[in-house]
């Protein structure tokens, strides 16, 4: 299957209830975490009626989705422009190894190059999802020199501290 025969479009509300589903496969998938389907409803909602806080795309074969991702942004000061970053990436399994990834990301890829705030792309993987990391770094993405760190308030049993 070639890239040509995926179409990339940006996710509108009738694909509220898919990306929901993806996400939720994504996330038990990749890291055995079971998603709060009411959270989640809410927090894909919230994208999909405020383009502030990121972008949905969508992959289609032939008129049926087969694949999602979410792009958000941070700014670097270090750089003056915007780093974008890759979310919620799912690919239906009967559609692995087609393309599908690929074409989001070279999508987005261009996108990005046009864009002039632009200053990269970036995305987090599981440290134990290698599959997807070789398709990273397939696509010319390098491993960064960063840990990441977190305090989650929604799926941790973290609390801020006083």
């Amino acid at each position: 299957m070639s890239s040509a025969e995926i179409q990339v479009r940006p996710a509108s509300q009738a694909d509220i209830d898919r990306i929901v589903a993806f996400n939720a496969a994504m996330a038990e998938e990749t890291e055995d975490k079971r998603l709060d389907p009411e959270i989640l409803r809410a927090g894909v909602g919230a994208v999909l009626q405020d383009a502030h806080k990121g972008r949905y795309w969508m992959a289609e074969i032939e008129g049926r989705v087969v694949g999602q991702t979410l792009l958000t942004w941070e700014w670097s000061d270090w750089r003056n422009g915007l780093f974008w970053w890759i979310q919620s990436v799912y690919v239906l399994p009967e559609a692995r190894g087609k393309g599908v990834y690929r074409a989001l990301y070279s999508h987005i890829l261009e996108t990005a190059r046009r864009t002039p705030d632009v200053c990269g792309i970036r995305l987090y993987v599981d440290q134990s999802n290698t599959r997807a990391a070789r398709v990273y770094e397939t696509l010319g993405m390098d491993a960064a020199h960063y840990n990441m760190y977190e305090v989650d308030f929604v799926l941790s049993d973290a609390r801020p501290r006083s």
